[in-house]
């Protein structure tokens, strides 16, 4: 485990000539829509929940001059990265190395408590950094060994995709692909996965995954939302590394920790770019939780037993939060121009009222 880490923090230097570099490669999405709504101030603590390559975080640390910022990242290469930063701005970054999971025991640590943040924010999904290094797994048009881990072989136990292909049955993979790729394919997929792995080989690399997808949709033709040219295999590469790293629940969790933690009138920020992210988000801002679960369906709406009398219903209507977006932000037109990864986000913006 320790050789792979040394070996992406090898990586992270080779990439970088310069330690002002390492945060220039990326460009962070939506990055005027959230300091607009997250209005930082001198004094006051946020948590980047997701660091990645720290823009976000510099363009906080930039508009004031004595904010402090709490650097989450599961991945060791976007941790070191935050040391970097760290050092550029002394005693105004903490760089901590975790999933949203695996915060409230960093933030102890640290003495922080509850509601004792003033901002946070989520930038979820995969980071240019892990798409534009092959050898980790997650690039369609790179070829390398089918990892997906964010974590980078941090926690030994967490498996890879190229296992998840290797021992899952054909109605796993299906349920894979259908719920987090939300591929109409699946069911296709999922067979032809199976028979490769009995009659030929095990599917080891992302090159072996994308022939397999390409050959169950020979004649298809697939467009992004730009109406470009996009990648058969890229809902199945979505579901996987959704899989891999079990971002539903941690996201789930995330929503969670952030009221929590916030203060009252405490801002919270979240970039999105697939459905499923977008719905929990939205579940959570909206009060519809039961046993700090997002319910699939908004159950309160349902039960007979809530229409008993208006201060019934009022009760459970009530939400923690106060949406800042009237409706869902996406980025412009200029921005996904420039930035074409940025054409799925959909950013939402909140404050704590209770």
């Amino acid at each position: 485990m320790w050789r792979h880490i040394k070996r992406m923090k090898l990586l992270l230097y080779r990439q970088c000539s310069t330690e002002k570099n390492a945060y220039r490669d990326h460009t962070p999405v939506m990055l005027n829509e959230v300091i607009k709504h997250l209005k930082p101030k001198n004094n006051e603590i946020y948590i980047d929940m997701t660091f990645g390559a720290g823009g976000h975080t510099r363009k906080i640390l930039e508009a004031t001059s004595n904010s402090h910022i709490i650097a989450l990242d599961r991945d060791p290469i976007a941790h070191e990265k935050a040391h970097l930063l760290a050092k550029e701005y002394p005693n105004r970054v903490t760089p901590f190395l975790g999933k949203f999971s695996e915060l409230p025991q960093l933030l102890k640590s640290a003495g922080y408590g509850q509601s004792s943040i003033d901002g946070i924010l989520f930038d979820f999904g995969c980071s240019s950094m892990q798409l534009d290094t092959g050898e980790r797994g997650f690039s369609i048009n790179k070829n390398g060994y089918l990892d997906m881990r964010m974590d980078a072989g941090r926690d030994p136990n967490q498996i890879t995709a190229r296992e998840v292909l290797a021992t899952a049955t054909e109605p796993e993979l299906y349920k894979i692909f259908k719920i987090y790729g939300e591929e109409k394919k699946a069911a296709k997929i999922a067979q032809t996965i199976i028979q490769a792995r009995y009659m030929i080989k095990n599917i080891d690399t992302t090159k072996e995954l994308v022939d397999v997808v390409n050959a169950c949709t020979p004649d298809e033709v697939r467009l992004d939302k730009l109406q470009r040219p996009q990648s058969n295999a890229t809902k199945v590469f979505q579901a996987l590394r959704i899989f891999v790293n079990n971002e539903l629940n941690e996201l789930n969790y995330g929503m969670v920790l952030a009221k929590y933690y916030l203060k009252l009138s405490g801002r919270l920020i979240t970039i999105c770019f697939h459905s499923l992210e977008d719905t929990i988000v939205k579940r959570h801002l909206g009060g519809n939780i039961v046993n700090e679960i997002a319910n699939p369906v908004p159950l309160k709406y349902l039960s007979p037993t809530l229409v008993q009398n208006q201060d019934t219903i009022n009760q459970f209507l009530e939400t923690p939060w106060i949406s800042l977006t009237k409706h869902v932000e996406i980025p412009t037109d200029e921005e996904v121009e420039r930035n074409p990864r940025s054409r799925s986000a959909r950013l939402r913006a909140a404050i704590k009222v209770k």
